[in-house]
C-alpha cells in the first residue's frame, strides 16, 4: 500500500512539473508563434492582392454553417474566417481578401486567401494551411492554385478531362477529394463576395 501511495505521487509530481513546463513553453513560444502567423497572413493578402497598399479588417457579420442561404447554397462545410477592404494608396476600395477555410479536405482543414476585385475578377488564391496526402493532395499548391489566377466567373467546376473553359479547373490525378474542397471554398468565397459584399457582376453571368 505504501508503494503505491508512493508510486502515485511520485506520478503526481512528475505530471504536475511536466505541466508546470509545457505551461511555461507555451507562454515563451505563444507570441513569436503569433507574430510568425501575422507575418504569413500579410504576405498572403499581398500575393493575392497585390496591387494594393493595405489592407482593413472589415467587422461585416459572417455567414455561419446554419445561415440558410449559405447553407442552401452548399457551403455548409466552407468558413469564411475574415474580411478586408483591399485598398490603394489613396484610400480608394480595389476589392476584397477573404480568408476561406474548406472543412472537406482529405487529411483535414485546408486554409486560404482570395482576392477578388470589385468587378468580381479572382487575382488568385494563396494557400496558408494544408494537410493532404504527400503526392497527391498536397499538390494542391503546384496544381491547383495557378489555376484560379485572373479569372472573372461566377463560380468554378473541376475536370478530369483537361479544362475547356475559364470557369474549369483540372482536377489533381488521384486527388478528387482535395480539388474538390478547394474548389467548393473558392465558389463559397465568391458566392459570398456576389451575395453580402455586393460584388460586381462578372463575365460569366
Amino acid at each position: 500500500m505504501k508503494n503505491m501511495m508512493k508510486d502515485a505521487a511520485i506520478l503526481f509530481v512528475i505530471t504536475l512539473f511536466a505541466g508546470l513546463v509545457l505551461g511555461f513553453v507555451y507562454q515563451i513560444t505563444k507570441e513569436p508563434i503569433a507574430l510568425a502567423e501575422e507575418k504569413a497572413a500579410k504576405e498572403a493578402y499581398a500575393e493575392v492582392f497585390p496591387a494594393a497598399s493595405e489592407f482593413e479588417m472589415l467587422e461585416d457579420a459572417l455567414p455561419q454553417a446554419d445561415t440558410p442561404e449559405w447553407a442552401q447554397a452548399g457551403f455548409d462545410k466552407v468558413t469564411i474566417e475574415n474580411v478586408l477592404s483591399a485598398l490603394d494608396k489613396d484610400g480608394s476600395l480595389l476589392g476584397y481578401v477573404l480568408t476561406v477555410t474548406s472543412h472537406e479536405g482529405y487529411g483535414g482543414d485546408i486554409t486560404f486567401t482570395m482576392g477578388i476585385c470589385n468587378d468580381g475578377r479572382l487575382n488568385g488564391i494563396s494557400i496558408l494551411s494544408i494537410s493532404e496526402t504527400a503526392g497527391l493532395g498536397m499538390k494542391a499548391e503546384a496544381v491547383l492554385k495557378p489555376q484560379f489566377a485572373d479569372k472573372n466567373v461566377a463560380a468554378f467546376t473541376y475536370t478530369k478531362a483537361g479544362a475547356v473553359s475559364e470557369d474549369q479547373i483540372d482536377a489533381i490525378s488521384g486527388a478528387t477529394i482535395t480539388t474538390n474542397a478547394v474548389t467548393t471554398a473558392v465558389n463559397g468565397g465568391l458566392y459570398y463576395f456576389q451575395n453580402w459584399l455586393g460584388g460586381g457582376s462578372n463575365e460569366a453571368e
